[in-house]
């Protein structure tokens, strides 16, 4: 992640999920397991793809999304009950992939929102029989671009108290 968000910033992000810790998430350490912040970026990161319709980008059916690569930072430990964001948005757009960057951020017992980890994923545009990576689509570039024009703050994403 190229700048580390501070507790007090309001980091925008084009898209936000709202997601409650559950129980089954904490591992034998009382904390949450590692491999849980993955699936809480890939659930943001779905998410994104919803709104960005990415799979109605290949009519023909022939071509899909991989994450070739995925990474994360651990800030701080996570403990149940918690209510997390999620925020998703698009860093680099390159020919044949784009990176997408999450943030995970914890609401505070004052309704504040504090980072515990962060990461990134490549995500590569592929030919599904050859398994090759293909160039993106303009229309696709061009809808990656105009997502990100509707960034928002956390804030603004509805938790119930």
């Amino acid at each position: 992640m190229s700048e580390q968000p501070k507790p007090t910033e309001e980091p925008k992000y084009t898209y936000w999920l709202p997601l409650e810790v559950r129980w089954r998430d904490m591992d034998a350490y009382g904390h949450v397991n590692n491999a849980l912040y993955f699936t809480y970026m890939e659930s943001a990161r779905m998410g994104y793809f919803e709104v960005l319709n990415l799979f109605g980008f290949d009519e023909s059916g022939t071509l899909m999304p991989v994450v070739a690569q995925a990474a994360c930072n651990f800030r701080k430990q996570v403990k149940h009950p918690a209510r997390l964001l999620v925020g998703a948005r698009l860093q680099e757009m390159r020919n044949r992939s784009f990176i997408l960057e999450y943030l995970i951020l914890q609401r505070t017992s004052d309704h504040r929102f504090e980072p515990v980890a962060d990461g990134t994923s490549a995500v590569v545009w592929i030919e599904k029989a050859s398994g090759k990576a293909v160039p993106l689509a303009e229309n696709l570039r061009a809808a990656l671009e105009n997502l990100e024009q509707t960034r928002c703050f956390p804030e603004e994403i509805r938790m119930e108290n």
